[in-house]
């Protein structure tokens, strides 16, 4: 059994207190992850870890093993890194959470490009609209969407992601279209929920911010379903441009105030904080720059 893995098996084990999160996080089996901690404990003789249905946690021995042995693991794995990004192909599987939305026809092929550049990494895309703890579930990067990210992590601005302010000509047609921002107070929203919960936006525009009040008719954390509802014609949306501008151009829906109400976010790729990338996070990250995401189709 390679006691190298063995023992980088045990420090996630440790980390995560989890032998199914370790295993996930390694690409193992939980019973392989088993197999390694037992290799490592046979080695030495001594347990290293308290099992118990609910629990993982390390005995005193293997808190004084891995205090030991974290320092050398942390340095090859930072000598690996080093001469990866000049020498080694990037590969491996790459765990990437990114949000909802990007389950889209340009994101695929972006994708799909990558793909064709590195053919020996295998990506996961995770899209869920909750917030994930990288380190603890084992993601290698994310995307996301914020003007505020949380402390502990390093983030690289790729870009602005720019929003539209969207409805369906058939509500248009009747509810009558908004000659300017004052027009929107009271109108039915459809809200994405970790924004705009309560239907308060906050458009900057030449004189200063401006706030609206819309009436929340639709609360969601996914944005599919709110563009679908928008075409359906219950109110306004703020929609990622990636998402809505297909939409746009085939006439399902419409942009309101295209000259006013447009707002960006900042798009973060956030990643543990540590002093190196492995090749397979680094080359991602270097592509979306490169092709210029998100700003594709602008």
């Amino acid at each position: 059994m390679d006691s190298l893995l063995s023992l980088r098996v045990l420090g996630a084990v440790a980390d995560l207190k989890s032998f199914s999160a370790a295993a996930n996080r390694l690409g193992l089996s939980p019973a392989m992850a088993t197999k390694h901690v037992q290799h490592v404990e046979a080695r030495i003789g001594a347990r290293l870890l308290n099992r118990t249905s609910r629990n993982v946690s390390l005995t005193e021995a293997g808190t004084i093993y891995l205090a030991r042995m974290r320092p050398l693991l942390e340095g090859l794995d930072e000598a690996e890194a080093q001469i990866s990004q000049t020498a080694v192909k990037p590969s491996g599987r790459l765990r990437v959470s990114v949000p909802v939305w990007m389950a889209n026809p340009p994101f695929a092929a972006l994708v799909a490009r990558y793909n064709q550049r590195h053919p020996d990494v295998t990506l996961e895309l995770d899209l869920t609209p909750r917030i994930i703890n990288l380190v603890e579930e084992g993601f290698d990067l994310a995307l996301r969407v914020s003007s505020a990210l949380e402390s502990g992590l390093i983030a690289r601005r790729l870009g602005d992601m720019h929003f539209r302010l969207v409805a369906s000509p058939n509500y248009l047609e009747r509810a009558g279209r908004p000659q300017s921002l004052a027009d929107l107070q009271g109108a039915p929203f459809l809200a994405y929920t970790p924004v705009a919960r309560d239907g308060r936006m906050s458009i900057r525009t030449a004189k200063g911010e401006e706030e609206i009040q819309f009436k929340p008719v639709l609360l969601s954390g996914n944005e599919s379903l709110l563009m679908f509802a928008a075409r359906e014609g219950m109110g306004y949306s703020f929609m990622p441009h990636w998402l809505v501008d297909s939409e746009l151009k085939k006439g399902r829906l419409e942009q309101v105030l295209p000259d006013v109400a447009r707002p960006s976010v900042p798009l973060y790729a956030v990643y543990p904080d540590r002093s190196y990338l492995p090749a397979k996070v680094r080359s991602f990250l270097d592509y979306l720059l490169e092709c210029g995401f998100p700003n594709i189709g602008d």
